[in-house]
């Protein structure tokens, strides 16, 4: 052997002939075969052993990369704090390391989140991440940022020299990882700095939102797949915990993946007891699980109104609670959440706005008052339950006009062309712009504000923007919930000037200074609350003060968003040349009524198991009940009785088919069979579910 090197665990014997050359050693017992063949290429041309070196460093760089990969166990324990994967977490994540497109089928709870965070921080470079949430995004960035690594977000509202500046730290600094939306990616400034990046990989989260056939589908998600052209040796990484065969072939196609390459985790949740009830009275049956099932519990409602109706009622019962939705406050928002994190708050009520990226683990049960719109959005929302795998429940509550509320919902989600048009005008007129204008430009859009001003139903002109955005006509955007920042722009002489001669602004400028470091630097976040206090002004006057000092450039004033937006990629078209392609309209509906039937008979059939029912759905075939279902519970429990008992048991099942009756009434009615035996079954059927009392005290059929 002429020479070796041993670079972090590397060691490459460099020997006399080039045949030699193959033997790469790690402590892993890895090796490259194509890199094997490369370089031996490359030998057997310098026929130089002394260029062997320059070889390996100059012209492949991609392996001196390797040699800064750091050991993923090392990494799993040194940021998270584990000795272990999950199951199927390090296959996924060998196989983006290994340069792979790799698309990761996991449930929620499954532990996505680690199998594109481990391998960023295991190799060098920037892993780009692409989510179609603010909320998600900002929860992960704080996260990471926590376990102190370098992560950014860009979202909508910032400025221009606010997203330069995190984008030169991803160039030229250590940002780990850059959390973006797919919109984000059309930008011609975000494109041209993505070229210097040194990136890893892309991680796409909740990628079946690519997908035409996905339940959540978000055309900014087809755009993904042209940045591979402008970095074609990144892989590419897409995660989600829910899609069929077909979503699943969907998203590799459309994110162009190289070759076929899934990892699918068993749906199966074999801890997790799934329930469904028809129930006229909902608010005594849900006050009856909480008081028999102890531990943290999330409600599921559709509307927000219902939110604080239910944690009204709940807590008039002495039951903990409290209610969350998209309207609330940012800071309401974030204080709730954290209470019930904490467990200082037991139950939250909330719409489906509460609990994407939340990782709480001892959640015991998940109770939907309504019906979900498919089986998918119900499976990731139940999931949310007993994640720390010790058993749970999930409870699906249901009456006569739920059903008939939820097939509507196939008319109301497809609007007439005609409808869509008067919408699309609407909007025209409500941020007054004329044809041709507004290209690329986001309006501040309040949907309670404009449906009542324009008098148009709320759920029909959210229905038609989201067909408009298939289309291409609009895109919206997320909440942006961005807290406020500022960042001087001047030097501290000027500053120093400034509050010389401006005697009415000097002393903000002065508590500013005093309150926040690094203002000469970067943006950094601020509280006008906590500002005005300290001056002893209002709110308002705080921000009008800040907002005169950015008028004058001595700083850069962002104040918190919280409001969605519109945007109009190509400005506003003639509303006669709107067109919506059979596509958009005929095929989806019929997708969208064959999700809306699927969760109808997830609800009404009481002869399957449910474990099995949402499997199947996800193309996973068993032939095991999971036994922990109302159905599976209620079929033991028959077979454990014996004739004479199960004929009791019919008995009673055929006297209350019509209506509920109290016990007096009923044991009168089975006088002939004995009243010991009667009353034993009674008992017997209420411990497994099967009858239920109700609120005047008589018994029925659950």
């Amino acid at each position: 052997m002429y020479g070796g090197k041993q670079l972090n665990g590397f060691i490459f014997i460099l020997a006399a002939s080039s045949d030699d050359i193959g033997f790469i050693f790690h402590k892993n017992a890895l090796s490259d075969d194509s890199f094997v063949k490369e370089l031996i290429t490359k030998v057997n041309y310098y026929q130089n052993i002394n260029w062997y070196f320059y070889i390996l460093i100059s012209c492949f760089s991609d392996i001196a990369e390797l040699f800064r990969m750091e050991d993923i166990y090392d990494v799993l324990k040194k940021y998270w704090g584990y000795d272990a994967f999950r199951p199927m977490q390090e296959d996924i994540i060998r196989s983006i390391m290994d340069g792979k497109d790799t698309l990761a089928l996991l449930p929620t709870g499954g532990g996505k989140s680690i199998c594109f965070q481990v391998p960023a921080m295991a190799m060098s470079g920037v892993c780009i991440v692409i989510s179609p949430l603010i909320a998600l995004m900002k929860d992960q960035v704080e996260n990471l940022q926590k376990r102190g690594i370098k992560a950014e977000a860009i979202v909508s509202g910032m400025r221009a020299n606010e997203i330069d500046k995190i984008l030169d730290n991803c160039v030229y600094g250590n940002i780990r990882f850059l959390y973006v939306s797919p919109e984000r990616l059309e930008n011609e400034m975000m494109q041209a700095r993505i070229q210097k990046m040194k990136i890893n990989f892309i991680a796409v989260d909740e990628a079946h939102c690519i997908s035409q056939w996905g339940y959540d589908f978000r055309p900014p998600y087809l755009k993904i797949a042209e940045i591979r052209k402008l970095i074609p040796k990144a892989p590419i990484m897409a995660l989600t915990a829910t899609a069929t065969k077909e979503v699943s072939a969907d998203i590799q196609l459309k994110l162009q993946f190289k070759k076929e390459n899934v990892f699918r985790k068993s749906f199966e949740r074999e801890n997790l007891s799934y329930s469904v009830l028809y129930e006229e009275n909902k608010l005594q049956r849900l006050k009856s699980m909480l008081n028999r099932i102890q531990g943290t519990a999330v409600v599921y409602v559709r509307n927000r109104k219902k939110t604080k109706e239910i944690s009204d009622y709940l807590k008039r019962n002495q039951i903990s609670a409290d209610f969350y939705h998209a309207g609330l406050e940012m800071k309401d928002r974030s204080k709730k959440q954290e209470n019930w994190i904490l467990g200082k708050t037991r139950v939250i009520v909330a719409t489906n706005a509460f609990g994407m990226g939340i990782d709480k683990p001892d959640v015991r049960l998940v109770v939907h008052m309504d019906l979900p719109d498919n089986l998918e959005a119900y499976y990731q929302e139940a999931g949310r339950a007993g994640r720390d795998e010790k058993r749970a429940h999930a409870v699906l509550l249901y009456d006569k006009l739920n059903i008939t509320e939820i097939q509507e919902r196939i008319e109301t989600n497809f609007p007439a062309l005609s409808d869509i048009k008067k919408v699309y005008t609407a909007l025209g007129n409500y941020f007054q712009i004329g044809t041709g204008i507004g290209d690329g430009i986001g309006f501040d859009f309040d949907l309670g504000h404009f449906s009542e001003v324009y008098k148009l139903p709320i759920l029909q002109v959210l229905s038609s923007i989201k067909l408009l955005e298939m289309e291409g006509y609009l895109i919206r955007t997320e909440a942006l919930i961005n807290p406020s920042k500022i960042k001087i722009s001047i030097g501290s002489s000027d500053i120093y000037q400034f509050q010389m001669q401006n005697e009415k602004y000097g002393e903000i400028v002065k508590t500013i200074l005093r309150s926040y470091e690094g203002l000469f630097e970067d943006f950094v976040k601020i509280n006008e609350i906590e500002i005005a206090r300290r001056l002893k002004i209002s709110i308002d006057e705080a921000k009008a003060s800040l907002t005169y000092l950015d008028t004058c450039g001595v700083l850069m004033y962002l104040p918190q968003k919280e409001k969605p937006q519109l945007i109009f990629p190509n400005g506003r078209v003639k509303t006669e040349n709107i067109s919506l392609s059979k596509e958009t309209l005929s095929i989806r509906k019929k997708k969208f009524a064959d999700r809306i039937q699927s969760i109808i008979s997830y609800t009404t059939l009481h002869k399957q198991c449910r474990s099995r029912i949402l499997l199947e759905y996800f193309d996973e075939k068993t032939n095991k009940n999971c036994g922990i279902c109302d159905y599976c519970r209620k079929n033991k429990a028959n077979q454990s009785l014996d004739e004479e008992m199960n004929q009791i048991k019919k008995r009673i099942e055929n006297l209350l088919k019509e209506k509920p009756k109290n016990i007096e009434m009923l044991l009168e009615d089975l006088k002939d069979l004995g009243e010991a035996k009667s009353v034993l079954m009674i008992r017997w059927m209420m411990d497994h579910e099967i009858l239920v009392q109700t609120t005047e005290n008589e018994l029925k059929l659950n």
